[in-house]
């Protein structure tokens, strides 16, 4: 049953929606607790996260039988994925297409416009439109900013109202990252009390880094986390990040001073420079960042019960010797983004409640 609040796509103009701000268009993406479509960090409560946290992990233990994976290939094998990759990727690229194989689903990729009919001059309306013709959700990743929840409005709108999942948005949006970002948080903190009360910090590249956007709208869900963005003052996390934190009354702190954080946190979230993203050749070249680096010899400052984390693809900014100490999650982190990502297209499809009772069954 539809809850009384819910909000359509296919009731407002795309002028209005746009019109609206970030809060009130990610309800539009909802109906009750479960997504229709996956564009926004900001659509997810807190006990959807914890949910999609629990089915993530019913996931995890019932694909290590030959039974359990039989079971999860059979659940969404009817279906069919399609990755609309035309930025590049490979972590987020394979998770995607590694979770689908996991439910069973059958999948087809563009991972360049140059290979489609955009190359022809489709529009990219009509392109989506094509592939919701054939496919019955789309996964899509691109360098242009807010193009998946355009496309979401416009299938909301079609006679063929296929959910799209954000994979990666412009600079602005990550919001699966930022889910498996927080299920890695919960697996290495659940002996200590969860996420709830931790201190997270934020390295590196924040203006453009839009996994950190996307996690730091969720880390808000939670109770006295605090904040630290830790970056040369050209690379410092946007106003409105702070501003949302500000109204969500979240504890943060701006600093350039490294060293002095990693003792104190919890969490650190290493990035690498987006140069990928300068607007004119050798820009970040410009900046200094090797004071933000993490170091083998920084490892003795970091608490025996911290965690380093990374989003990947890394250069310089974590050092090879590190990935032996336990305290580096980003191998497994980068591992739960398949879990997740699972967990978050079988709960699309209703297929959580067969998970859980197989799980409850079985295991």
């Amino acid at each position: 049953m539809a809850d009384a609040n819910d909000k359509h796509l296919w009731a407002v103009s795309w002028d209005d929606f746009q019109a609206l701000s970030v809060d009130e268009r990610a309800s539009y993406f909802m109906e009750g607790e479960r997504e229709v479509h996956v564009i926004l960090a900001q659509q997810f409560a807190r006990n959807r996260l914890d949910a999609l946290n629990s089915l993530a992990t019913q996931v995890r233990f019932i694909a290590k039988s030959r039974a359990g994976m039989r079971f999860l290939r059979d659940l969404l094998s009817h279906k069919r994925a399609m990755l609309y990759f035309t930025q590049p990727s490979t972590r987020t690229f394979l998770s995607f297409s590694a979770a689908c194989q996991i439910l069973g689903m059958t999948t087809s990729s563009v991972r360049d416009s140059a290979t489609s009919s955009e190359f022809k001059g489709e529009s990219q309306e009509d392109s989506v439109r094509t592939f919701s013709s054939y496919f019955d959700v789309i996964i899509m990743r691109s360098a242009e900013k807010g193009l998946a929840e355009r496309m979401a409005w416009v299938l909301s709108n079609s006679e063929r109202a296929v959910p799209i999942v954000n994979a990666g948005s412009g600079k602005d949006q990550h919001p699966t990252q930022a889910l498996l970002d927080i299920y890695t948080l919960q697996r290495s903190f659940e002996r200590l009390g969860g996420i709830d009360g931790k201190h997270v910090a934020f390295v590196g590249d924040l203006a453009r880094g839009r996994t950190v956007r996307s996690l730091a709208s969720l880390l808000a869900l939670y109770d006295g986390v605090k904040q630290t963005f830790v970056a040369p003052s050209p690379l410092q996390i946007g106003r409105d990040v702070l501003d949302f934190l500000t109204k969500a009354k979240v504890a943060f702190e701006l600093t350039e001073d490294f060293e002095r954080v990693i003792p104190k946190a919890d969490a650190i979230y290493m990035t690498r420079v987006q140069d990928e993203w300068d607007k004119t050749k050798g820009e970040s070249g410009l900046y200094d960042i090797r004071k933000f680096w993490f170091t083998a010899q920084r490892l003795s400052l970091l608490r025996p019960d911290a965690i380093l984390m990374h989003p990947l693809p890394r250069r310089d900014e974590i050092e090879a010797a590190v990935d032996r100490d336990p305290r580096a999650m980003y191998w497994r982190q980068m591992r739960n983004g398949m879990w997740v990502r699972a967990a978050l297209i079988a709960g699309i499809f209703h297929r959580d409640k067969e998970i859980q009772d197989y799980h409850e069954q079985n295991l």
